[in-house]
């Protein structure tokens, strides 16, 4: 077997399927795992099925396909003579059986041509309500007659047709009349050998049907069945199902074998063919369906990198609207406090002359090392020198006020009055005589930002 596009585990399945069904071409079960997605499990319960008579779990098609009716295109066989008749010596026996011969021949042929004017001007069609019914029936009588037998189709002859289409084997199909001798000579001695029953159990499905029944009829028909029993092999060629041999009348068993051989040797070819077809679509959907699956996989990585791609430009995005959100707080509040130092100047007192009376003389030490002098009045508050250094450029914009010794921090900043409704009088409206500072003082700036 060419395993060209199979996996080890595949292979693996295949020769696992052989093994347990017991089928001589590998090819074979390959073809039956392809078409059941490589489920083992599933292959071999419709296998199984199919070599128990029954009909596919999965034939949902009740019409049958055409089957090519061409005698240019089949082996036929007529019938051979039974173990019974006697074989003609002598002159006189020679001369009778020529004459009998010829005579059953012109019969035949009369009774063809007959037969076929009077379907001109009367159908003989019968309506068809149970096919199966009719079929199941046939089996249940033939089992009670001659238990003896290939595996019977347990379905209808459009089931059947259907299943060897599907499963690219030979159909061997019987049709019985209760009415002819040799039928019945031929199911007792042909049919019940041991080795047609393991030929056509092991290469073929055999459906079977009597005439009398309207599914055996109507198949009658549509194979041109004249001489009972008849048993034809259809199998598929060249996309049709085609009948390639025909055998009419009585034979042996060896015979039949043969007739059997010779026309499955002659046609095995188109069915390898069709399996070879079938793989090579099988494969080259597999292959388009891991060329989808890869393609998809790539599609979904690209949108995947995509969305990543996205999700990073939003966040830098994001994260740039927050610098330039901060900046432009930032910004705000610098303008802000420019704004409002600009208007705390204009609320910051005169300095008195050097001199006067009740000046006291504050030297500011700022963070940045810077020394500020400046005169006030003792009833200056300490507000008024809150506003005087929040107002300097090179004071913080965050501070405190303490003084040296004993160290005390002075509750100076304009918020205090905010803070208090009540109307009483606030660390920052005091006096700077009434927070005990006079004459010289010495205060310390304290950056509470740093």
């Amino acid at each position: 077997m060419d395993n060209d596009g199979l996996s080890n585990e595949q292979m693996e399945k295949v020769l696992q399927f052989q093994d347990i069904t017991g089928l001589d071409d590998i090819n074979v079960c390959r073809d039956i795992l392809i078409r059941h997605q490589w489920d083992l499990e599933v292959a071999f319960q419709e296998h199984l099925n199919i070599r128990e008579g029954r009909p596919s779990a999965y034939a949902t098609e009740s019409r049958a396909p055409q089957v090519v009716n061409d005698r240019f295109l089949q082996h036929v066989f007529s019938a051979q003579r039974g173990p019974n008749v006697p074989v003609p010596s002598g002159l006189g026996g020679m001369i009778g059986f020529v004459v009998n011969y010829v005579f059953n021949f012109c019969y035949s042929t009369f009774s063809s041509i007959m037969t076929a004017f009077l379907r001109l001007f009367k159908s003989q069609e019968r309506i068809v309500t149970d096919p199966l019914g009719d079929v199941l029936n046939f089996i249940r009588h033939y089992n009670e007659k001659f238990p003896d037998h290939p595996v019977f189709y347990q379905g209808t002859y459009a089931q059947a047709l259907n299943d060897a289409k599907r499963e690219l084997k030979f159909l061997l199909v019987y049709l019985h009349s209760e009415s002819s001798n040799e039928a019945t000579q031929f199911c007792r001695e042909t049919l019940s050998n041991d080795q047609v029953i393991e030929y056509v159990n092991r290469r073929m499905l055999f459906w079977a049907c009597d005439i009398a029944a309207p599914e055996g009829y109507r198949v009658s028909h549509s194979i041109n069945a004249r001489t009972y029993p008849v048993l034809v092999l259809i199998a598929l060629r060249a996309n049709k199902m085609v009948i390639m041999g025909r055998m009419e009348g009585y034979c042996t068993a060896e015979e039949l074998i043969r007739r059997m051989e010779t026309v499955v040797n002659d046609n095995e070819v188109w069915l390898n063919q069709a399996r070879h077809d079938r793989l090579e679509r099988d494969l080259t959907q597999t292959l388009r369906q891991q060329q989808d699956e890869a393609y998809q996989m790539s599609l979904r990585a690209d949108q995947e990198k995509q969305r990543r791609k996205q999700e990073e430009r939003e966040e830098a995005l994001r994260a740039q609207q927050a610098i330039e959100a901060e900046l432009l707080a930032e910004q705000q509040r610098l303008e802000d406090l420019e704004r409002l130092k600009l208007e705390l100047a204009s609320e910051v007192p005169s300095e008195p002359e050097p001199g006067a009376s009740g000046t006291i003389s504050i030297v500011f030490k700022l963070p940045s090392g810077l020394r500020l002098e400046r005169r006030f009045l003792s009833s200056h508050t300490l507000k008024d020198i809150h506003n005087f250094i929040f107002c300097h450029p090179e004071a913080p914009d965050s501070f405190e006020i303490t003084t040296n010794f004993p160290k005390r921090v002075l509750q100076c900043n304009a918020k205090d009055e905010e803070n208090n409704p009540s109307g009483d009088k606030t660390s920052g409206s005091l006096s700077l005589l009434e927070s005990g500072l006079k004459n010289r003082e010495v205060l310390f700036v304290a950056d509470l930002d740093a």
